[in-house]
């Protein structure tokens, strides 16, 4: 997910993902990286578009056209596109930009995508192999390295520098869990469905638990979108699977520890046989990197379910903008409605009980 509430204004949002051919994405790829493209496919994005290009020259890449709004933040694009290969430098397996063949890490594009000329930000980023967490048999030790890889990102997030870091902060970027209040003015989506009282109850929860503690939350940087397509897997040596890729630094945002965690554990659970097991084993690898404070323990059940409230409304929204993309914008809602109201149904000392018990057990074994 990107920074699909940055639009200027819907009708803007409406015309601004790229819609290139693959005869465009040839002559790009020849014309700026000096690659001779023999293979070209589309990949599925939210509000950008990707395509897999293997050249004849060798090697496997992303091409990347950032959607029009989004190619304005040229400065915000160039943090993100450094933090991915600060990750790559200490040990994550981010994915890294391709130099143009003028040095540069990113092009901006004037094209005619069908709704007159407009600029996109265009990058070459390294290919990283493997499949989607979420088509992958998600057990205990996973969903351990899960909440372990989460913690290490955000702890080597913290120590990077750049000149442009203060645009992070993105005060009223609406995917960011300090903005859950932004949401109320999109509540009106869920007008006649019985789950819109819920996700005002969570709101106001919110309001009320969440905020008042967020002073005592250790700031850091969040990726923001730790979500089940952004996280690859490859099978391992015990027959079972280890991270193998993290994408998508769109959504990058100055946040809290917390934050990063509550996001992790919520699309964890979509493809889950039984969701509410989720929590345990990835707070107990979150906290074998960075041990939880009492005051972030007492906010995360509701922080789950404010992340539930993000993804569900924004991708309602998100539909009345592109609703040819209906099938890959609604992916995690179908299964996060159902999921989301069991977690509202169990409550907070249940869901706590389960996940924090199962967090100490686990720990115990390792």
């Amino acid at each position: 997910m990107s920074q699909a509430e940055e639009k200027i204004s819907p009708m803007a949002a409406k015309h601004a993902k790229p819609s290139l051919s693959h005869s465009q994405v040839s002559e790009m790829m020849k014309r700026l990286f000096r690659l001779t493209p023999s293979e070209i496919r589309s990949l599925p994005s939210y509000d950008d578009q990707n395509f897999y290009v293997a050249p004849v020259e060798g090697g496997e890449y992303v091409l990347k056209i950032m959607n029009a709004e989004d190619s304005k933040n040229l400065a915000l694009i160039e943090v993100q596109t450094y933090a991915m290969s600060f990750l790559h430098k200490n040990g994550l397996p981010a994915q890294t930009a391709m130099p143009t063949t003028s040095g540069q890490l990113m092009s901006l594009e004037e094209l005619d995508c069908g709704n007159g000329c407009q600029k996109y930000l265009v990058r070459l980023l390294t290919y990283l192999p493997g499949t989607t967490i979420s088509k992958a048999p998600v057990t205990p030790q996973l969903l351990y390295e899960t909440g372990k890889t989460a913690a290490r990102m955000d702890q080597i997030l913290q120590e990077m520098e750049h000149p442009h870091l203060s645009l992070l902060q993105r005060e009223k970027f609406i995917w960011s869990l300090s903005n859950v209040i932004l949401l109320e003015a999109y509540v009106h989506l869920y007008d006649g469905d019985p789950l819109q009282e819920v996700v005002k109850s969570v709101i106001h929860q919110y309001k009320t638990s969440v905020v008042p503690k967020r002073s005592s939350f250790r700031q850091c940087i969040n990726h923001g979108d730790f979500n089940d397509l952004n996280v690859l897997v490859q099978p391992d040596e015990s027959d079972g699977y280890r991270i193998c890729g993290i994408l998508d630094f769109g959504d990058m945002n100055s946040g809290y520890y917390i934050h990063e965690l509550a996001i992790t554990i919520m699309y964890m659970m979509i493809e889950h046989p039984n969701p509410i097991e989720v929590g345990g084993p990835v707070i107990a690898g979150w906290e074998s990197v960075l041990p939880l404070t009492e005051v972030e323990k007492e906010c995360l059940y509701v922080l789950v379910l404010s992340r539930f409230c993000q993804s569900l409304i924004l991708a309602r929204y998100s539909v009345t903008l592109q609703p040819e993309n209906k099938e890959y914008l609604m992916i995690s809602s179908r299964k996060g409605c159902h999921i989301f109201r069991q977690l509202w149904e169990l409550g907070k000392e249940q869901v706590e009980k389960v996940w924090f018990q199962s967090a100490a057990q686990f720990s115990d074994r390792k």
